[in-house]
């Protein structure tokens, strides 16, 4: 959280460098220590978890020791930390972040309701997306970044620019490495499990949500270029909406006619689309209070 945090400051003013440095450096450590302390020391789950905790403490003061250094308005107080009520504007993103988990326990169990082998899969096929979701959340990052910076600085012309720039890329990197992901998917899948129905379920995943992943890149490009604005409960009201409270909808309706993983997977693109084309309409709504020409 604290890394996250101060990645956050470094990004908004157009450092994205040194936060990928320390990510790099923390995820170097974390590789070394697994190997040392499984290895040889011959720890288990134990050693994998001091190697994370370790490697998250290292990428948390490298980021903290960044901005103590820094001058201006990015020079971190530590005794001046305090809770400034008037800037929560970061709240609501929070409170969706945690009320997805309750969408996210209902299709896991949705999904374990299939058998351990199922649950293998699912897994497996999770942990590959998350490499394409890395990927694409950086543009999500860009487009809030490069959107509230010209916000700021009155250059109301490049918003539209900036928005439509990022969905570009984030189509452009959704659909590259998620059908790469796909086309490699039985090779990937294989160094979680050799088990061929292991690697049928997860493949059934990977082509349902990997295939279809830039839609989510959409959705959450669009999230972003909101939040730039400074708007962040509406994004929020339509993605608790539209992605989660449609999935629940469809686990109690279609998925309970048609009780299917790929009828419950369907629920992922099907979702994004539609909160992705509510996030555009709204987009267009909100656009229209801000000036069209740059402040001189």
């Amino acid at each position: 959280m604290l890394y996250n945090f101060g990645a956050a400051i470094l990004r908004a003013v157009g450092d994205t460098r040194r936060p990928l440095y320390f990510l790099f450096a923390a995820g170097a450590v974390n590789v070394v220590l697994n190997l040392f302390f499984v290895i040889g020391l011959g720890m288990g789950v134990d050693g994998v978890a001091w190697a994370t905790v370790i490697s998250e403490h290292i990428s948390a003061f490298l980021v903290f020791k960044s901005l103590m250094a820094e001058e201006g308005m990015m020079k971190l107080h530590l005794k001046k930390l305090t809770i400034h009520m008037d800037k929560l504007i970061g709240l609501p993103a929070g409170m969706q972040g945690a009320i997805f988990s309750v969408s996210n326990v209902l299709i896991q169990s949705s999904v374990n309701s299939f058998g351990s082998v199922a649950m293998a899969g699912n897994t497996a096929s999770a942990n590959i997306e998350g490499f394409v979701y890395t990927a694409m959340n950086a543009v999500y990052q860009t487009s809030l970044s490069f959107t509230s910076q010209n916000l700021g600085g009155g250059k109301y012309s490049r918003i539209n620019k900036v928005k439509n720039i990022c969905l570009a890329v984030v189509t452009a990197v959704g659909l590259v490495l998620g059908l790469a992901a796909v086309g490699a998917g039985t090779h990937l899948l294989g160094i979680y499990s050799s088990d061929s129905e292991v690697l049928k379920y997860g493949m059934l995943r990977l082509e349902i949500i990997c295939g279809t992943y830039f839609i989510c890149g959409l959705m959450d490009c669009m999230v972003g270029s909101l939040r730039g604005l400074g708007y962040s409960v509406i994004p929020m009201i339509v993605s608790l909406t539209g992605a989660c409270g449609f999935r629940i909808l469809w686990i109690f309706t279609v998925f309970a006619v048609y009780r299917s993983l790929a009828v419950l997977y369907l629920s992922y693109p099907v979702s994004w689309l539609i909160t992705a084309a509510a996030h555009m309409v709204t987009f267009k709504l909100i656009r229209r209070k801000f000036p069209k020409e740059d402040i001189k």
